[in-house]
């Protein structure tokens, strides 16, 4: 969506698993026209939001080969085809990878990236949490609570994962069942199945039931269940750990997201790091649980590169 003030810096936005498009419905129109917002012209942005490859309203690759890497590569050649010469890049979950991955490539059409799952936790540390052994000694209390959160999430939450990762195509139940398909997208980490609890207890939080059901109706009419799956083949990434990014980068971080990375570590892992923002509540799907906060660390993050 093209914003109306010509002069705005073109934005595009990735998003992830069991994510889709209604992740970034709710930043549209701030982003792309901040000044009934509470931005200022100088603020907006042309927004490109696309579906990757195998999910929502996007084709299913036929062949192998749509990794992580490739999806990088075509953001910049789309980007490039719809005339931008110059733009920045956001992502949560495979979109934080993706733009990671974009950061490590540094085309020159890209001035800078944003994550909200940074790619920042130090090798022995992220090892150390997926092995299920004892931290390094001498972490310091952020260290060794950041450490044990994703310790949780690698041995409590990391099961689908895996089973997409190892046998992708064996979950053609999911796009049998609808109510199968809802349990496998709904557990997804504990602190965004506990805030959707939440919600469905009715309890005021950043997503509605709507929001819910709209995000696992689009995966089943576009049968991309298995689909989806696929990416989680095709990648041979740590999710979690540096990936040499080179380029100007804006983190934010929530404190119920799966990996919180601290800022020591984010500046560590992103040696141009220009902005990062620890918000006080959020969890993983931040531009669909917390719109304001994703919108606020770009006009802000980015301030600098218009």
């Amino acid at each position: 969506m093209r914003s109306k003030h010509e002069d705005a810096l073109p934005l595009i936005v990735t998003h992830g698993w069991p994510g889709s498009i209604i992740e970034q419905l709710k930043i549209i129109e701030p982003l792309t026209d901040p000044t009934p917002h509470g931005g200022s012209a100088s603020d907006a942005f042309h927004l490109v939001i696309p579906s990757m490859p195998g999910y929502g309203f996007s084709g299913k690759p036929g062949t192998t080969g749509w990794s992580p890497e490739r999806i990088a590569r075509a953001w910049s050649v789309l980007m490039k085809r719809l005339g931008y010469e110059r733009f920045v890049a956001q992502g949560g979950d495979w979109g934080a990878l993706i733009v990671d991955l974009m950061g490590v490539d540094a085309p020159p059409e890209l001035l800078g990236i944003h994550t909200n799952m940074a790619g920042a936790i130090p090798p022995d540390i992220d090892a150390a949490a997926l092995a299920g052994v004892p931290p390094p000694p001498d972490l310091s209390a952020e260290e060794s609570q950041a450490f044990d959160q994703v310790a949780f999430f690698y041995k409590h939450g990391l099961g689908y994962a895996q089973e997409m990762g190892n046998r992708p195509q064996t979950l053609y139940g999911i796009a049998d069942s609808p109510v199968g398909l809802a349990a496998w997208i709904l557990d997804h980490d504990i602190w965004s199945y506990e805030l959707i609890a939440r919600v469905f207890d009715g309890q005021s939080e950043g997503l509605t039931r709507d929001d819910i059901l709209d995000n696992i109706t689009l995966y089943w009419l576009t049968n991309t269940g298995v689909s989806s799956a696929r990416l989680y083949w095709e990648n041979k990434l740590a999710f979690f750990a540096p990936k040499g990014v080179t380029i100007p980068t804006v983190v934010s971080v929530f404190p119920d997201d799966i990996c919180p990375a601290l800022r020591s570590w984010a500046e560590k892992a992103y040696p141009k790091l220009i902005y990062y923002h620890r918000h006080p509540k959020g969890a993983h799907f931040a531009a669909w649980e917390r719109p304001e906060a994703i919108v606020d660390d770009l006009r802000v993050g980015f301030r600098s590169l218009h």
